[in-house]
């Protein structure tokens, strides 16, 4: 690896360490075993290099989320099994990937001091939705685009809630079967009404 990836695999151990506000550009220049001017030659400063490795960090979880889905779905699974299996495979991933989480409801708690990773939010909140769409609902992106995002939006409203109960109080956090009967009886009281 050069500098620019040391720096970001440096970055990402940091904020899994100590999180986004306490991390300093010596912690990161240490931990990549560069010096403090690599991060403002590769990356401008410490805040966009953190950003950075937020964002990849993020993407590595709905990447490595995906392919356990891939293989523990049985092929021909119905809608509601998808669903039920994608969200068990949410909170097994809570367990694994619990310092991404709290960094992401850190970072959103000072989002209105954090320009830049307001900017990286609204920039990837579209591929974002694609792609939880994709994963929950088997939405054909390519079908409808539109509604293939409003989807997304409506289980990323989701997730971020399940993340939040789960990080407060995981032995009272629904299950993935919780989620689904409390779907169905949200659509049908939408039906009656």
């Amino acid at each position: 690896m050069g500098n620019k990836e040391d720096l970001l695999a440096g970055a990402k151990q940091c904020l899994f360490a100590q999180g986004y506000a306490r991390t300093t550009a010596r912690d990161i220049a240490t931990a990549a075993g560069v010096s403090l001017a690599a991060i403002g030659y590769h990356y401008g400063t410490k805040d966009a290099l953190l950003d950075e490795a937020l964002r990849q960090a993020i993407e590595e979880w709905g990447d490595d989320l995906g392919r356990t889905l891939v293989a523990t779905l049985r092929p021909g699974a119905s809608p509601a099994e998808r669903f039920e299996a994608a969200w068990a495979g949410v909170i097994e991933s809570f367990h694994a990937h619990r310092p991404l989480w709290a960094i992401q409801f850190e970072v959103l708690a000072r989002i209105d001091e954090l320009p830049g990773m307001r900017q990286t939010y609204t920039e990837s909140s579209r591929q974002a939705r694609l792609g939880l769409a994709q994963i929950f609902g088997g939405a054909d992106v390519a079908a409808d685009e539109e509604a293939a995002v409003r989807l997304g939006a409506f289980y990323q409203v989701l997730l971020t809630g399940m993340a939040a109960q789960w990080m407060a109080d995981p032995d009272q956090a629904p299950s993935g079967r919780d989620l689904l009967d409390g779907l169905r009886a949200a659509a049908l009281s939408l039906r009656e009404g």
